[in-house]
C-alpha cells in the first residue's frame, strides 16, 4: 500500500500538528459529551434468572459482580461446535490483560461470556494465555435475549436482530459487550449494549495502529488479524 509524503520543515510540521491538535482536543470533547449522554441512557431492569457455567459450577447474572455494583460483560464468538474462538474476538480478549485490577478498583468486574461449551472455553482459554473470568451461557436464552445468538429458524426466517437493526447473513454467533448495575436491593439493571464496531475502542492494538503513519492498511475489517498464537 502506497503512502503520500509530505516532507517538509520541522518549523512547517510543527504548524501543521498545533492546527491538528485543535481538532483532536474538539473530538476528545465531542467523546467526553457522548459518554455523559451514554451515562443518561434509559436502564432496564433485568427480571430473567440467567444462569451461567463456571468455574465454581453454576452462577446467577447477580454472582458474576462479585462485591461491585458495575459489570462489563464481553460477549465473545465461541458457538457449541466451535473449536476456536473467534479472532477478532479474542484480539479484544488480549486487551483484557492487566486491566482487571484497575477496573475493580473502580468498582467494575469484567467477565467474558460465549454459548459454547465450558471444557471447550477453558482449553481455549489455556491455549491463548488468558486469566480472566470466562462463563458459558450454553442452555442459557441470555446470549439469544442480548441478540448476538441466533437460531437456525431465526436465520431462516430473517427474524433476529444484531445491532439494533435486522440481522444479516447466516452467522449463528455474534460479537457485543454489555453492561449492567446492581443496586443495594440487589436489583439488577442492563444499562448499554454495543455491537459490531462500536467495540473498537476496546480492542486495545488498534488505537496504537490509528497512530502511524500507514494505519490499518485493512482490504476488510480485521483482514490482516490472526489468534496470537498462529502468526509466523
Amino acid at each position: 500500500m502506497g503512502i503520500s509524503r509530505n516532507i517538509v520543515s520541522k518549523e512547517e510540521w510543527q504548524e501543521a500538528r498545533k492546527a491538528f491538535l485543535k481538532k483532536e482536543k474538539a473530538h476528545l470533547k465531542a467523546a467526553d459529551a457522548l459518554s455523559a449522554e451514554r451515562r443518561a441512557l434509559p436502564w432496564v431492569e433485568i427480571t430473567e434468572n440467567y444462569q451461567f457455567d463456571g468455574p465454581d459450577g453454576k452462577v446467577g447474572l447477580a454472582e458474576l459482580f462479585k462485591d461491585h455494583n458495575q459489570l462489563i460483560i464481553q460477549h465473545f464468538m465461541y458457538g457449541p461446535e466451535w473449536e476456536a474462538g473467534c479472532p477478532g474476538c479474542s484480539l479484544m480478549a488480549d486487551s483484557h490483560q492487566g486491566v482487571h485490577t484497575h477496573l475493580e478498583q473502580a468498582g467494575v468486574r469484567l467477565v467474558v461470556i460465549s454459548n459454547g461449551p465450558l471444557d471447550k472455553l477453558d482449553a481455549y482459554k489455556k491455549r491463548m494465555g488468558w486469566g480472566f473470568e470466562w462463563y458459558s451461557s450454553l442452555g442459557s436464552p441470555f446470549n439469544y435475549d442480548f441478540d448476538v445468538s441466533f437460531t437456525a429458524e431465526q436465520i431462516e426466517q430473517g427474524d433476529g436482530q444484531y445491532n439494533y437493526a435486522p440481522k444479516q447473513g447466516d452467522m449463528t454467533e455474534l460479537h457485543g459487550v454489555s453492561c449492567f448495575y446492581k443496586d443495594d436491593d440487589g436489583k439488577i439493571y442492563h444499562t448499554y449494549s454495543t455491537y459490531s464496531r462500536g467495540v473498537d475502542t476496546l480492542m486495545g492494538v488498534y488505537q496504537y495502529i490509528d497512530l502511524t503513519p500507514l494505519g490499518r492498511q485493512e482490504d476488510g475489517p480485521m483482514s490482516w488479524l490472526k489468534r496470537h498464537d498462529e502468526y509466523v
